[in-house]
């Protein structure tokens, strides 16, 4: 008789999954708006992370579009309006062609600010919501954030208050809002960061324009949130996060920690059941900053 042994196949570990994070052109005075510093200070911090890659790119978009096809989240932390990164060229029907087959999405600070008519609808298709020019307000504000909902990306985040242009009054889709998740028409959507803007903060001024604005006055007492997440109905992930004006925030271990655990998350790769863990020092805060 002649003994036959079995060969079992080699496991094939799982592909990292790749986050494609896209930091906009200088802009601002020094210190804020450093999309690249802040771009190469989020990869130092998610180097170790099993299970993710990140994929960054400067000045507004990616070298080459091929990488685009290999990404399982793209980013874009960057100027919005109507010079926003994904509203030039054919760039917008790329972004939408990468969310119908599942992609995560996420846009941070200015980079969830669009036109209405443009970007708008597609945007509330993306991440759930984004900022409409005097409609949503940008005061600079510093807003205490209390409790969190239980959430992949509230994970080891602890109660933070921080100064930031934190933008509220989003336009979401449907009715979500600050006032809890909720699930409609297969979208979910979870508020992640909320806080009570004062009197004084709704009665600005804002950024830009100054305001105040009468509604915003008048949603006197209402919370807002300022980072959400949704599930997409496409089967992707996406999050929009309205802080990140100052570059010094990123020193702020939870301020971090939300982001670093959404970056993880939207890509569908596992968040560590205490958040991310980072370290940076004051010399990380201080590199790679725009020539302003």
């Amino acid at each position: 008789m002649v003994a036959v042994s079995a060969v079992m196949p080699a496991v094939r570990a799982a592909e990292p999954k790749r986050i494609v994070f896209i930091a906009g052109r200088p802009s601002h005075p020094p210190g804020m708006h450093e999309f690249r510093a802040g771009s190469l200070l989020l990869e130092k911090c998610l180097k170790g992370v099993p299970g993710v890659v990140f994929d960054r790119h400067d000045q507004g978009w990616v070298k080459d579009e091929a990488v685009l096809e290999k990404a399982d989240a793209v980013i874009i932390y960057a100027d919005g309006g109507g010079g926003h990164p994904a509203l030039q060229g054919d760039h917008l029907e790329k972004m939408k062609a990468l969310a119908a087959k599942g992609c995560g999405i996420g846009f941070m600070h200015y980079g969830v600010e669009v036109p209405a008519e443009r970007g708008g609808p597609a945007f509330k298709d993306f991440v759930g919501g984004y900022y409409e020019h005097q409609f949503s307000c940008n005061p600079i504000w510093e807003p205490e954030f209390k409790a969190f909902p239980e959430h992949p990306v509230t994970r080891g985040v602890q109660p933070f208050q921080i100064k930031d242009e934190w933008y509220f009054n989003m336009r979401f889709a449907g009715d979500f809002g600050a006032d809890g998740a909720g699930e409609k028409d297969g979208v979910k959507f979870t508020p992640l960061l909320v806080a009570k803007p004062t009197d004084k903060v709704r009665k600005g001024p804002y950024v830009y324009p100054a305001g105040p604005y009468p509604h915003i006055q008048a949603a006197s007492g209402r919370s807002e949130a300022m980072m959400w997440a949704v599930e997409r109905k496409d089967g992707g992930r996406g999050f929009g996060f309205t802080g990140g004006h100052f570059h010094l925030n990123w020193g702020n271990a939870d301020f971090r920690r939300v982001i670093l655990n959404a970056l993880v998350w939207v890509a569908k790769a596992e968040v560590p059941a205490g958040g991310v863990d980072s370290r940076v020092a004051e010399e990380d805060l201080k590199a790679n900053l725009d020539k302003k």
